[in-house]
């Protein structure tokens, strides 16, 4: 595969995902005189900051999403529009940037949401991605007429299928079915099209999809979760890994032990780019960036913040004291149902660094568990660099503290440092999202091997044409 321009011969590529909230990461940017008043549901917004992205050859921006209302509304922006959709707007106004949304495998059906993502593939000419999650939490649970969230592993188990599911449902069609051959009155062959006939614990599907199959075979699948479940969850199906880690050492860790376990289920490690998030607060100087950062420190509410760590802490906000420690009785993380892996982080970036309650919440004001980094271009540009020759990423999710404004330095300023040095490319060379990060387009399993043999499960459809 050739080399991608500005990357040095024989290093791989960084990868870089911009991950766009709002009016940013801290959870007081929205008071800044900057921040627009409606951004949560601004179009144009966001599609400037799409084009932001793509002005710094990035490979790709991601949407997160749940399908429950995140936080107080009357505190911060909590509106989210619904991502899939939204990205079908960035779609249009830009032409290369890697589109990825998140949508959960607990509250949605595959074969709606393979239509979503097949139809946002076809749409941006390739460049769609699914961040899988399992949601947690008895609020969502709720709306969906549930008492109470599903066990974690059962929802890992229930996404594994969803998955498989998915897949199934994009290869049924092949990527020859549709010849819309006018002399001959023959739109598709309707024996490249077949059902997928899916009868498992969770789902029942018959297939085949409404839509043909996607120009990148499949979408871009990335996963988010750091919990043991999701690690092996990663190991069999996630082609990007969106993480947070605190230290370079837990970053090393993660990242040896995800490819450990690729290894282990029979896939190539490299076939799977860990991308750690970086909240950069960027300034002419060390001493302007940290000013910046403890601006929008002051501006958090911390009766608001208390209660917000209270929940995620399963525990009463009574129960935290602002200007003192954790208490130490807390629930262990076998206790937790959901975000098991970010209520450890929380918990253990408080007891290493001894915080107390106001600090902790200062911490997690900025990227909520996700490493924090005030400095210059240049300093940031090191420690990406740090990480990445270390073994510790593969690339970054970058969680500007502030948008516009944050993406905008980002690009313009750390993007030509990891230019120069050879670490990132001064123009896209690909199409597709997976020809950015590198990775091949999937087989079709239901018509790529050879006839007779397991991948041509599947019932043709009656017929020899389809129209």
């Amino acid at each position: 595969m050739p080399r991608t321009p500005g990357a040095t011969p024989g290093r791989a590529p960084l990868h870089l995902n911009a991950f766009l909230m709002s009016t940013g990461h801290h959870e007081a940017s929205w008071r800044l005189a900057e921040s627009p008043a409606h951004a949560e549901t601004d179009v144009e917004h966001y599609k400037n900051l799409a084009r932001i992205a793509e002005r710094g050859r990035l490979d790709s921006l991601f949407l997160a999403d749940s399908p429950v209302l995140m936080g107080d509304p009357g505190r911060r922006p909590a509106a989210k529009l619904e991502p899939t959709v939204l990205l079908t707007a960035l779609a249009g106004a830009t032409e290369h940037i890697g589109l990825i949304a998140t949508a959960s495998t607990s509250y949605n059906e595959p074969y709606n949401l393979a239509r979503r993502f097949a139809s946002l593939d076809h749409v941006s000419g390739g460049r769609a991605g699914w961040n899988i999650v399992t949601t947690a939490g008895a609020d969502a649970a709720r709306n969906f007429g549930l008492d109470d969230t599903p066990l974690h592993r059962d929802r890992y188990r229930r996404a594994a299928e969803f998955v498989e599911v998915s897949t199934k449902l994009w290869d049924s069609w092949a990527d020859d079915a549709v010849v819309a051959d006018k002399e001959r009155g023959v739109h598709a062959l309707a024996d490249r099209v077949r059902r997928i006939d899916h009868s498992g614990e969770y789902f029942r599907v018959d297939g085949p999809l409404n839509v043909q199959r996607p120009p990148q075979g499949y979408p871009l699948l990335v996963q988010a979760g750091s919990s043991e479940d999701g690690k092996d969850f990663a190991a069999r199906y996630a082609e990007a890994v969106f993480t947070a880690q605190q230290t370079l050492e837990e970053g090393i860790a993660f990242y040896q032990d995800v490819k450990r376990r690729a290894a282990a289920a029979g896939r190539e490690p490299g076939g799977i780019k860990i991308l750690p998030g970086i909240v950069p607060v960027i300034g002419d100087t060390e001493a302007e960036a940290r000013e910046l950062d403890d601006v929008l420190d002051r501006l958090i509410v911390p009766e608001y913040a208390k209660r917000q760590l209270a929940e995620r802490l399963r525990i009463a906000p009574d129960d935290l004291a602002l200007d003192e420690e954790l208490p130490e009785d807390i629930p262990t993380e076998d206790e937790i149902e959901g975000a098991k892996s970010r209520y450890t982080l929380v918990v253990e970036l408080a007891r290493r660094e001894r915080l107390t309650v106001r600090q902790l919440i200062g911490r997690l004001g900025g990227g909520r568990g996700h490493r924090t980094f005030a400095g210059t271009a240049e300093q940031v540009a090191d420690t990406i660099e740090h990480w990445y020759d270390s073994g510790a990423a593969d690339g970054f999710n970058i969680m500007p503290a502030v948008l516009p404004s944050g993406l905008e330095i980002f690009v313009d300023r750390v993007v030509p440092i990891l230019q120069e040095r050879g670490l990132f490319r001064t123009e896209y060379t690909g199409r597709t999202l997976r020809e950015h990060y590198g990775l091949p387009r999937p087989a079709n399993q239901l018509f790529d091997t050879a006839p007779g043999s397991e991948g041509h499960a599947g019932t043709v459809l009656a017929g020899s044409a389809a129209g």
